[in-house]
């Protein structure tokens, strides 16, 4: 089979829609993370798999375009947040890591469950996605 410049153009298409799709589904596993399987950890990992996957259909030059983001800085936000929220149960005289939670009011949204799961796993979130973000454009760039 002749390869065409075509395939280029309806290749990109379809895995920049699907890049989107695998976003938004990272986003509502993170939020469905503390009541149902999901959170900062698998969230994360759609995510990367997102941005791994521009990275892939399109070159280096016009990925670093699209995707203006450093992803080593997110690692260090990602691991003091998780590390904070974990001390947030010593300020009140109990454990580390304990889970606080109430249900608030917010116009427009109604009664809205708030946690220290959420922060907590926000941190988890960022941490994984900048480290395989790292990994994989590291590996990716090793010519040996």
């Amino acid at each position: 089979m002749k390869y065409s410049k075509s395939h280029d153009v309806l290749q990109q298409t379809l895995i920049t829609v699907a890049a989107y799709f695998i976003l938004a589904f990272s986003f509502y596993l993170f939020f469905a993370g503390h009541n149902d399987p999901g959170g900062g950890f698998i969230g994360g990992l759609m995510a990367a798999s997102a941005f791994i996957l521009i990275y892939v259909v399109f070159d280096r030059k016009k990925a670093h375009e699209a995707i203006k983001i450093s992803f080593v800085p997110f690692i260090a936000v990602g691991l003091l947040l998780t590390i904070a929220v974990g001390f947030i149960g010593i300020l009140f005289g109990q454990a580390y890591l304990e889970q606080f939670f109430d249900y608030f009011h917010f116009p427009f949204f109604g009664e809205v469950e708030l946690t220290t799961a959420l922060p907590f796993d926000l941190g988890i979130f960022f941490v994984v996605v900048a480290m395989a973000m790292v990994v994989t454009l590291t590996i990716a760039e090793d010519k040996g």
